[in-house]
């Protein structure tokens, strides 16, 4: 019954979604790519690869657990060669990246909605040696599936944000029985695992590791080139002090403004430098600027530049106030 009413609640979740996605597939061309494989449909070439060998299932939600998962991946193909992997991620970005370095013996493609008919499928086509899940990917139809399956199932990097565990804790009822279903939960500190346990972890399954973004974490030469010329396309020179904002999502751009503005006036030459999350939000990303009575230089990221009066948006820019 437990299990009935999640799918219900989930189908009828989804179902009112659906525009959402829609609107986003038309705004955003790389949400588009590739939409079939979150319903579980491949391509024939795709099942092909897929079946080649049996392969352990990793999941990665964005780039950041993406990178994770790769050095993961990488570090466990050196302990044993021979293995191979299915990656799934969510977002269009976690995507290109993973693609970019994914081993060629290896398969990419979009995870599939938690869903029974959809991963009933999917499961069948993977037949999946292990499952492996990244951070706080905790899928009950997914974990309850593949479990039912005999197939292992670890949780690599794991975290409980405070907000999440407060969520969980109301519904402990119905997620100490997802919880338990993992075999070996690594997660990033003590807090985390002290969550977990109150949430029906088994303690013998939880263990502290800390956070594997810190081993993932590795200089890139090419990538350090590229952000410098960038920098200096938008008038920043090797010099300068600057606030960044990386990844921003909506509001954030606001308050990062506002605090630029105050230290303005304490450290003169400080420049801001924003990069939104979404390129589509250039333009309002470009609007908050404006409203200030900033001006802008912004570079994409192929190191054209634009001006903040003719700019269709702004990838990383430098702000002076106009005169």
């Amino acid at each position: 019954m437990v299990w009935l009413i999640y799918n219900l609640l989930f189908a009828a979740a989804f179902t009112a979604a659906m525009p959402y996605y829609f609107f986003r597939m038309c705004r955003r061309g790389g949400y588009r790519h590739g939409f079939g494989q979150r319903l579980g449909w491949y391509n024939e070439a795709l099942r092909r690869k897929i079946a080649e060998r049996r392969r352990i299932w990793v999941h990665a939600v964005s780039v950041g657990e993406v990178s994770v998962a790769l050095r993961f991946m990488d570090a466990w193909r050196l302990e044993q060669p021979g293995l191979a992997f299915v990656l799934s991620t969510n977002t269009s970005t976690a995507h290109e990246v993973a693609g970019r370095s994914l081993n060629p013996d290896d398969v990419l493609i979009y995870f599939p909605v938690d869903f029974p008919p959809v991963l009933r499928h999917v499961i069948d086509i993977i037949q999946p040696r292990m499952l492996v899940l990244t951070e706080g990917e905790w899928w009950p139809n997914l974990i309850r599936m593949t479990r039912s399956r005999a197939v292992p199932i670890v949780l690599i990097n794991g975290r409980m944000s405070e907000s999440s565990f407060r969520g969980y804790r109301r519904l402990r009822w119905f997620f100490s029985r997802v919880v338990r279903m993992v075999d070996l939960i690594c997660v990033q500190s003590r807090q985390d695992a002290n969550r977990l346990l109150s949430l029906g972890a088994d303690p013998a399954s939880v263990h502290t590791t800390g956070s594997a973004k810190y081993d993932a974490a590795q200089q890139d030469p090419d990538s350090m080139r590229k952000a410098q010329e960038i920098l200096q396309a938008a008038g920043l020179a090797p010099t300068d002090t600057f606030l960044l904002g990386g990844s921003t999502w909506p509001g954030e751009e606001t308050v990062l403004l506002d605090a630029y503005l105050r230290f303005k006036a304490i450290y003169p030459a400080l420049r801001l430098v924003l990069v939104p999350r979404h390129a589509e939000r250039r333009d309002k990303v470009m609007s908050e600027i404006l409203s200030r009575r900033l001006r802008g230089s912004a570079a994409e990221p192929d190191g054209r530049r634009q001006t903040a009066d003719g700019a269709a948006g702004c990838t990383s820019d430098r702000y002076n106030r106009r005169t």
